[in-house]
């Protein structure tokens, strides 16, 4: 494997910044830090796949992250820095059009070049440089600059759950089925826990950021909504339940499924969700540790939204809306199988917690369209295209998932995707009116 050390220098030098510099410097190292250490187990070779359109190779991760930092951050607040490559604006822009026209995302897969020691060497300058940045930027300047370093820190942890994702389909069209750690620890066996539900007695809550604490733009304004009587499940769908669906012909009866939906099913083959197999009457899954046998008692992962509403339908329930999801999550701790506990895999729920697995595992479809909030407005500038302009055919997922970073995630944490989406680890947790 491509073994990538950290550099201690940078972590002495954020160390040397007193106060709340200190704390975002800091908080800075650690995470570009994080990202590194998630590339460890790759070989060379793996930095530049591409498997489909919707993922991208993690040495574009790595870079793009950086590229943020070096955009939003150098270029406008660190006077006489000199970018480390002036095609680098071009070759790891997303999306943002207001900063130029970013190289088009089919084709990252494309770039042998630059090399995966010249990311680093490109990282290792702008880390240098934003601790400097930190340490030195005048206190006039300090308000926009801390902001924009906290953006650039949670958007690299978006990232780092997106290496995650994309190296798993990437490894996944693999004949070989390679794993990306095979250390990864296996969940027990699990238990039958009975899907219970929580009663809601509906009325008008408040839902949206509030408080002092980052969130993203789409997070708030924090507002009131209208909520009618509704149960909630205790725990998501699991493995089992969801091969009741498929033994019972789920995928061939268009009566549960939305009519794009359907048409999209049969233009792709789908039988059963992403990463499934079935050799000699035995189902396996593929996973971030390679190939595994099935576990009936894990939650379902890798559905699209067009099959969490067809099996919200053949079990004669709905999906949550966001808005329902949240009134019941903003009362719990955040806790669960996120990223830090190491599985890297959904876990069985464990008996006795109701509502169970609100935080980790997979992200829960809800049947809510992504969105603006009332009165929400985006930034001005190019960091206004964060989130606002994908408010669009798109639906929202909620509570993280086994790859997501646990100071990541909250309560009014708005993800979202389209529906037909399934390579991130997104599942089912039902709803019924009451």
């Amino acid at each position: 494997m491509m073994l990538i050390r950290g550099r201690p220098e940078a972590q002495d030098k954020a160390r040397a910044i007193s106060g709340p510099r200190e704390n975002l410097a800091a908080r800075f190292t650690a995470v570009r830090r994080m990202s590194e250490a998630l590339s460890r187990p790759l070989e060379p070779e793996d930095y530049g796949l591409q498997a489909m359109p919707d993922v991208s190779p993690a040495k574009w991760h790595l870079a793009h992250t950086t590229w943020f930092f070096e955009t939003f951050l150098l270029k406008a607040f660190a006077p006489g820095y000199r970018p480390f490559h002036p095609q680098f604006e071009y070759l790891f822009n997303s999306y943002y059009e207001q900063v130029g026209a970013p190289f088009p995302r089919a084709h990252r897969g494309q770039l042998s070049r630059p090399t995966v020691a010249e990311v680093f060497r490109y990282r290792a300058q702008v880390d240098d440089a934003m601790v400097a940045l930190l340490a030195t930027v005048e206190a006039d300047r300090w308000p926009e600059v801390a902001a924009r370093a906290a953006l650039g820190c949670h958007h690299e942890e978006q990232h780092q759950e997106l290496f995650l994702t994309d190296i798993k389909y990437n490894f996944a069209i693999n004949p070989l089925k390679p794993a990306y750690r095979g250390d990864l620890p296996a969940a027990g066996a699990g238990a039958d826990v009975p899907l219970n539900w929580t009663e809601h007695p509906g009325g008008t809550r408040e839902i949206g950021h509030a408080g002092t604490g980052f969130a993203f733009d789409n997070e708030g304004p924090r507002h009131p909504t209208l909520l009618t009587p509704y149960a909630f499940a205790a725990r998501p769908v699991t493995n089992g339940e969801y091969l009741e669906f498929i033994e019972a012909g789920g995928y061939q009866r268009p009566e549960y499924w939305l009519a794009d939906g359907w048409r999209t099913a049969r233009e792709r083959h789908w039988q059963a969700p992403l990463y499934w197999e079935k050799t000699d009457g035995h189902w396996t899954l593929f996973t971030l540790a390679g190939q595994r046998p099935l576990n009936e008692h894990e939650p379902v992962c890798h559905v699209s939204f067009y099959e969490a509403d067809a099996y919200a339908r053949w079990a004669g329930k709905r999906l949550p809306t966001e808005a329902e999801w949240e009134d019941v999550a903003q009362l719990q701790t955040r806790h669960g199988n996120l990223r830090e506990a190491g599985y890297l895999h959904p876990l069985p729920a464990a008996p006795g917690e109701t509502p169970a697995q609100i935080f980790g595992d997979v992200w829960e479809w809800t049947s809510s369209a992504y969105a603006p909030y009332p009165g929400y407005r985006p930034a001005a500038g190019a960091l206004g295209e964060y989130n606002g302009k994908f408010m669009v055919n798109q639906l929202v997922l909620r509570g993280g998932s086994c790859v997501t970073p646990e100071q990541h995630i909250r309560a009014s944490y708005r993800n979202f995707f389209y529906p037909a989406d399934r390579w991130q680890f997104s599942g089912i947790r039902l709803a019924d009116d009451r």
